[in-house]
């Protein structure tokens, strides 16, 4: 489980992608020494674990779902040699809780619109996909390559973020450009909502039929 509060980037060195899958190994000297192999580690908000450990890089296995899912298998428009990426490494016990519940296993992936200043702010834009949209909620919480943000507004299916000049330093988004593809993932509190309201709406109709049936089995 993650945060999403950024506390280093790092540079992808290589990026092998197969149909089935891939392998990136990543520059990140001020996060390298504290990993190990076997542990997770989030890349722009999509949780892989650290397969090799050589000097100031580490290296993870991509599984084709998480290049279909990701920016990964976005070409030009995603992550690619020389692309800075965000890191963060998992919450621990004790740690303080800054940003939202982000798990790490992104839902898909939306494009950025814009991203222009506003005095000392920054006006950062990004198209949803139509299934994500559900769980836009206005000051509600969005996890956009890795990065807890906060909704200002939504319109059309684009999401509209107020990025303070300390985010816009210390993460990509510095370095976020129109048509650049980004990784997504949704409140879980939202989708744990919407599950329950499922199995409840869903067991409300199962009851309803079986009272409709019983009541013609007795001739009403």
């Amino acid at each position: 489980m993650f945060t999403g509060i950024i506390e280093h980037s790092g540079t992808i060195e290589s990026l092998s992608i197969h149909d089935d899958g891939g392998r990136v190994t990543i520059h990140a000297p001020s996060v390298a020494s504290s990993l190990a192999v076997s542990n997770s580690i989030a890349v722009n908000g999509c949780c892989l674990t650290v397969v090799t450990l050589d000097n100031e890089r580490f290296s993870a296995d991509l599984s084709g779902e998480t290049v279909r899912k990701t920016s990964f298998g976005a070409g030009s428009q995603g992550l690619e040699v020389g692309t800075r990426v965000n890191l963060e490494q998992p919450l621990t016990a004790g740690k303080e809780f800054g940003g939202h519940f982000v798990l790490g296993h992104v839902d898909g992936v939306g494009h950025v619109t814009n991203v222009e200043s506003e005095g000392e702010n920054w006006r950062y834009g990004v198209t949803v996909p139509k299934e994500f949209a559900r769980y836009i909620v206005p000051k509600g919480s969005i996890t956009i390559d890795g990065i807890s943000l906060t909704i200002a507004r939504s319109h059309d299916r684009i999401v509209e973020i107020a990025v303070i000049p300390f985010t816009y330093e210390h993460t990509n988004i510095r370095d976020r450009k129109p048509g650049d593809t980004v990784n997504l993932e949704g409140d879980i509190l939202g989708k744990y909502i919407e599950r329950h309201l499922e199995a409840r709406n869903s067991a409300v109709e199962s009851q309803s039929m079986l009272t409709v049936a019983r009541l013609r089995e007795e001739g009403f």
